[in-house]
């Protein structure tokens, strides 16, 4: 098997670490940060990744995974680097590559022996001859002529489920004109190879861009499930029968068709922004990708202005709000459409209280622009206590089956709003309260 060095310590690099050793490969997770490293050598994981902890302590345990901060001593070791660094949004909606290209040159300026490098972060098209460029730079400067190649190899993880993801992948896909490259990635993969999981092999930019179609793909569906919805609001459709129609087409199907208050996370805003910046870089307005930017954006206000006009005047009104992650199972506050209703809600004179079985902590500073109208409660009830109005922003499995006569007797008013759409609409008014969903 392989020995593995891995550059970055955040979720795509932890958690291919853990799985890439848990595949019999030998694996050392490099990062600059000491205090995090000396967190995942004690088997405590910084990040909120259902399944991760026990990955890491067992291959922790059999030897197959381990941490450091010296890059030099892991690169002696290693024939295969994975590049895992951020890929944080600039101004322009671009991705920068500071840290990537960081990565690369203390690579070159490293490396001893043949070596495979490749980009796991999310990159622009073009990256990969960009790393090979940087490397290259690197090792003239060094007098030497070692080989390498670059690969690209882009991770399609879902946070909260990413474990099962890296482990049970729809496809693996290696960008790369390299033989010898692509025979040693396979090795790496050796575990999924055998159990005839789909390779792709293609070229670096071929590999680059299928991540970024991926993503902006399930954006546009989701936006699109989205605005049908709000459609069906105006003409007395049913979203709920309308998408499990629609998704029972075969050419289309039933994933990222549920309606709700728009998407967010670490992936879909970022690489949507980026594939519309990549395209009008090459002259080719991606102009789906950017007018479902512009509509996700305008779900996110409509989910609040929806609140706002069932109640009215919101001044002096009190509002809980369950779930701030932009989706259950994971602690990821980025972009989510929990904190635009929050804004929007606080600008009014609402009092918010809050509650996230994962994501409080990060709410906490998130939040911070408007934390003098907020309270965080204990537990879904404690955020329900005395309010005008319950809005359900995120489907955490324990907001599902809310004791609705307990939720009744301790609101003072009975407006349900459930934009995500768990509940069945009858249900909640049956027991007297006022149901807003999305689509109907």
């Amino acid at each position: 098997m392989a020995n593995i060095a891995i550059i970055g310590t955040g979720y795509v690099g932890s958690v291919s670490g853990a799985c890439l050793a848990d595949f019999g490969n030998q694996v050392i997770c490099v990062d600059t940060n000491e205090e995090k490293i000396e967190s995942f050598k004690k088997g405590i994981i910084p990040i909120f990744e259902p399944g991760l902890d026990a990955v890491v302590e067992r291959n922790n345990k059999s030897g197959r995974l381990s941490f450091s901060t010296d890059l030099k001593s892991a690169l002696k070791e290693c024939n295969v680097v994975f590049i895992a660094v951020g890929t944080p949004p600039a101004d322009d909606g671009s991705a920068d590559l500071v840290y990537v290209e960081g990565a690369a040159r203390q690579i070159g300026s490293l490396i001893e022996k043949y070596t495979v490098i490749v980009d796991k972060s999310t990159v622009p098209i073009g990256t990969g001859r960009k790393v090979h460029n940087w490397i290259k730079e690197e090792l003239v400067k060094r007098g030497q002529n070692i080989e390498f190649d670059v690969v690209s190899n882009p991770e399609f993880l879902r946070e909260g489920s990413a474990v099962y993801d890296f482990t049970h992948p729809d496809r693996v896909v290696i960008g790369s004109e390299s033989s010898r490259a692509r025979d040693i990635m396979k090795d790496v993969y050796r575990s999924l190879y055998l159990n005839e999981t789909p390779f792709i092999e293609t070229n670096l930019e071929s590999a680059e861009m299928i991540k970024y179609a991926s993503n902006a793909f399930l954006a546009v569906k989701i936006t699109f499930i989205n605005e049908i919805a709000n459609l069906c609001e105006k003409t007395g459709a049913n979203i709920r029968d309308v998408a499990k129609a629609v998704g029972k087409d075969g050419r289309i199907g039933s994933k990222f068709l549920h309606p709700g208050p728009g998407y967010g996370g670490s992936c879909f805003p970022k690489d949507t922004r980026a594939l519309a910046k990549i395209g009008k870089d090459f002259g080719e307005v991606q102009n789906i990708v950017e007018t479902t930017i512009e509509i996700n954006e305008k779900q996110k206000i409509r989910a609040a202005k929806k609140i706002e006009t069932a109640i009215g005047s919101l001044n002096g009104k009190t509002i809980s709000m369950l779930g701030l992650a932009f989706k259950p199972n994971t602690d990821d506050m980025r972009e989510s459409p929990a904190i635009s209703i929050c804004e929007y809600l606080a600008e009014r004179g609402v009092k918010l209280r809050l509650y996230d079985p994962a994501a409080m902590k990060e709410a906490k500073w998130r939040l911070s622009d408007i934390k003098d109208s907020i309270y965080f409660a204990d537990d879904e009830y404690d955020a329900i206590k005395g309010t005008d109005a319950l809005v359900i922003a995120t489907e955490w499995n324990q907001f599902r089956n809310l004791d609705l006569e307990k939720v009744k007797d301790i609101m003072t008013s009975f407006y349900f709003f459930d934009l995500r759409n768990i509940y069945k609409p009858q249900d909640v008014l049956s027991r007297g309260f006022k149901y807003y969903g999305i689509g109907n």
